[in-house]
């Protein structure tokens, strides 16, 4: 099995925060002190950093689920939670991060990182939610969740010189002979089943220079190895087609072999404007370099340099080494200079109410007749411990002053109304602005202790008894339409 990994799949998913604390300050002689529940910790972030180091995806093929540090939940005395750890992860340089089809991050350059996954916020405590209306609030929020997404992680070696050809062409034994690396060398198809990457100086310039293993007619559509590493000269500067003159297929020759190395290439699409040179390797051998002399007047058709190498007997090395030096330096001076990093505020528009409102139609959707959309709204909804009527109440004061209740009302929403947040439907009461909220003991609202609301059974009937008058207005649109087609 090779040691050589360039695309994995891993499940990403950031730390939970804490949750706030309730808790009120007591000693001798001060009863009721005040409030002085800490906020739960931060969750920890999923953070992916280049590594020098790291060169292959190989460890996430055997770890495939990346998960930060929960926060801590805050604690009485003031106390807060503890930050979740954050992890960061070790990715070799030219490392893609895609999620959904689309690219999160490329990246490139030793150093680099983002933040893939963010840990969930921590809860706040009952001392942070301090308020006129609430002397002593007795509730706490939630942590919310953290980020939790799908990721593929695609390697594209990051090279400055590429090499393709059809397998046993010499790739191999070039890098070798050019460089300190060591590939696998062997006499048979396809030895080569990862890029080999080598360090090369000429001068004062110091490049990179890689292989493409396998590269055969319909690469580009799946057939061979070629499709899975075409990707690994994406970033090359200079391509070079490597060609065996030595071969002892007769139904092979040079010019042949590039067309078919052209056409893969073109099929593989983002490669047109990059400078080609073509080495024609293993003149050590007679009819090799036989072979050689006699097509150099045909390959000058392709305007591109030629030239003639032995890996074995390190002819022409020398040249070509300072050959792909020049492209390489042209290739960096056209580059556009580096800018650091520039911090984009894009401010929240004045108009922008922060969430959505939907009408549903029951006949299609079930019991809910409202959807409400927001990142505010839903974030809300999971901080709220339902449990606790202070906490409820908390949440419907919020919902109230953001406009919610406004924009329903204004959509046709009445009383026991199932409006649905997240993943929590509720019958909507709007606000009754004469009920204090904090009237009652800590942990309570007064508004849970009015006595005329509408019972389970009553409400129950409200809704069938709406939802039958939907259906039957539905009905009579339907019927309608039905008319005015046929008329």
């Amino acid at each position: 099995m090779t040691s050589f990994v360039d695309r994995v799949n891993l499940q990403v998913i950031a730390g939970k925060g804490g949750n706030g604390c309730v808790s009120v300050h007591r000693e001798k002689f001060k009863p009721l002190g005040g409030p002085d529940g800490g906020n739960g910790g931060h969750g920890g972030d999923v953070v992916f950093v280049v590594d020098p180091n790291v060169h292959t995806l190989l460890d996430f093929h055997f770890q495939t689920r990346l998960q930060g540090g929960n926060g801590k939940h805050g604690q009485g005395s003031n106390r807060d939670g503890a930050t979740g750890e954050s992890i960061r992860v070790s990715v070799p340089n030219g490392t893609v991060i895609y999620s959904r089809g689309e690219v999160l991050a490329d990246l490139t350059g030793d150093g680099t990182e983002v933040t893939v996954a963010q840990g969930g916020r921590g809860g706040r405590g009952n001392r942070a939610l301090v308020s006129s209306k609430r002397k002593v609030p007795g509730f706490a929020e939630l942590g919310e969740a953290g980020d939790e997404l799908e990721v593929v992680l695609e390697l594209k070696s990051v090279a400055d010189v590429g090499l393709v050809g059809f397998p046993s062409a010499g790739k191999s034994s070039l890098i070798a002979a050019m460089s300190a690396a060591r590939p696998k060398i062997a006499d048979y198809p396809f030895t080569t089943l990862t890029p080999n990457l080598g360090v090369v100086s000429a001068g004062e310039t110091t490049y990179t220079i890689a292989d493409v293993p396998g590269l055969i007619p319909g690469a580009a559509a799946g057939k061979g190895l070629g499709l899975e590493f075409l990707r690994h000269i994406e970033r090359c500067a200079v391509l070079a087609h490597v060609v065996d003159c030595a071969s002892l297929e007769s139904d092979r020759d040079p010019v042949s072999d590039i067309d078919a190395l052209e056409h893969e290439l073109t099929e593989y699409g983002g490669l047109a404007d990059r400078p080609r040179i073509i080495v024609l390797n293993k003149v050590d051998v007679p009819d090799g370099r036989e072979l050689a002399e006699y097509v150099r007047d045909d390959l000058r058709k392709y305007g591109w340099p030629v030239y003639l190498v032995s890996a074995v007997s390190r002819e022409g090395l020398k040249e070509l080494n300072f050959a792909f030096a020049k492209e390489v330096n042209d290739y960096r001076a056209a580059q556009p200079p580096v800018e650091a990093t520039r911090m984009v505020i894009r401010p929240v528009p004045i108009d922008d109410s922060g969430f959505t409102i939907k009408k549903l139609v029951p006949a299609y959707e079930g019991d809910v007749e409202f959807l409400v959309a927001g990142a505010k709204p839903e974030r809300w909804i999971s901080q709220t411990n339902f449990e606790n009527e202070e906490a409820v109440g908390y949440l419907a004061d919020r919902l109230a002053n953001l406009g919610v209740e406004d924009a329903l009302v204004k959509q046709g929403a009445i009383p026991g109304s199932i409006v649905k947040i997240a993943d929590h439907e509720f019958e909507w009461q709007p606000t009754d602005p004469n009920i204090i909220a904090t009237v009652g003991p800590r942990g309570t609202d007064a508004r849970f202790e009015v006595s005329d609301r509408k019972g389970a059974d009553e409400r129950l009937a409200e809704r069938k008894e709406r939802r039958s008058e939907l259906l039957e207005r539905v009905a009579k649109e339907k019927e309608a339409r039905g008319k005015s087609r046929r008329g």
